[in-house]
């Protein structure tokens, strides 16, 4: 690299100052340490020893990638071992986590030994400037790039060259393979969508408060008063498998308003509509990210989610007013039934849930 010395002062051979420089305080600022030159400077063979070393750990962490890919698709992810003090865990999960790891850290290291021992390690000094450079200063910062590109041996040292560009041209397979392993649909089961489409709501279905599961009247709820709810049959199989499932995508809330005050709704008719006397029903889990909702501005009409402040207005077909949820909050079409008590009309009409790559926005 070119050594660059203060304006009135005079570079020595080592590339420090040795005039006389000032801290900002006006104190003289300490002489600097006579630069040691390392081994590999002086020594060739120890430079080619270094260059040696770093190409091996480039080398060694691409074979780590091909050998990431190898664990991936060759063991089995039910398969587990047994290890000292941690106990039993996926083997699957133990090569990959321990094949991307030496890989990263073979990288790192192989950088910085490549740094440490055969680039430049003379300390230069440059007198502050405005932040716009003249044309010389430009001029001048270019021939340091380029003489320090030369100096650290990227163009010359081949082998650590190669071995470096194999290395990071594996590295983005770990990760395609861990984006795409975030799901994948077995045979015999349901696609995200397909899950999300339906929920254990069916028309009869009796809506009850969550956790004391007891049915409600329309005269229960107040004008400006919100009820979580769940379906009455989720009390039969709540200790079944899945039930954990079901409840999260079947949870929804009661709200109530003046029938003057709902301004759409988002289905039903004159005749049939999906509300009883200003009784709402909609899905509790926001669209944005899948945060249970209890937020009401009773004023405004607004469901507010804590999470990332995405705001319904539900009293306009809950549509998104603010935040960044793509869809509006689905809608529950509800009746009273022959004893007075509240009960669905049928499922939800639009998918329950975040949104993903399958679903439009509305």
């Amino acid at each position: 690299m070119s050594d660059i010395a203060t304006p009135g002062t005079t570079a020595d051979e080592h590339g420090h100052d040795s005039g006389d420089l000032e801290l900002p305080n006006g104190r003289p600022a300490p002489a600097p340490l006579p630069h040691e030159p390392r081994r590999a400077d002086v020594d060739p063979k120890a430079a080619r020893r270094a260059e040696r070393q770093v190409s091996t750990m480039f080398i060694v962490a691409s074979l780590l990638f091909l050998a990431f890919l190898a664990a991936y698709i060759g063991i089995d992810k039910n398969v587990v071992i047994a290890l000292p003090v941690i106990g039993t865990m996926s083997a699957s999960n133990l090569a990959l986590g321990l094949t991307l790891g030496l890989a990263l850290f073979l990288i790192g290291a192989g950088a910085i030994h490549w740094a440490k021992k055969l680039m430049p390690d003379i300390e230069v000094v440059q007198e502050r400037h405005v932040l716009e450079s003249s044309p010389t200063d430009r001029e001048e910062a270019i021939s340091v790039f380029e003489a320090g590109a030369t100096e650290s041996g990227f163009g010359s040292r081949k082998i650590i060259r190669r071995s470096l560009i194999t290395s990071l041209v594996l590295l983005p397979l770990p990760l395609v393979i861990i984006l795409r392993d975030m799901w994948v649909t077995p045979t015999d089961s349901p696609s995200p969508n397909e899950l999300l489409s339906e929920t254990i709501w069916t028309k009869g279905e009796r809506i009850v408060t969550d956790g004391s599961y007891r049915p409600i009247r329309p005269e229960d709820i107040p004008v400006g008063g919100l009820v979580n709810v769940v379906p009455a049959s989720l009390e039969k199989v709540e200790e079944a498998e899945g039930t954990l499932n079901e409840r999260a995508k079947a949870a929804s809330i009661l709200v109530r308003m003046t029938p003057a005050e709902i301004r759409s709704q988002q289905g039903g008719s004159a005749e049939e509509p999906w509300d009883v006397q200003g009784i709402l029903a909609f899905s509790k889990i926001c669209t944005h990210v899948g945060c249970p909702i209890s937020l009401y501005q009773q004023r405004t009409h607004q469901l507010l989610c804590p999470c990332h402040q995405s705001t319904f207005d539900l009293a306009d077909s809950a549509k998104v007013v603010f935040g960044p949820a793509a869809r509006r909050m689905p809608q529950l079409p509800i009746t009273v039934d022959s004893e007075g008590y509240l009960v669905a009309r049928s499922d939800f009409q639009e998918h329950v849930g975040p949104s993903f790559w399958e679903q439009g926005a509305s």
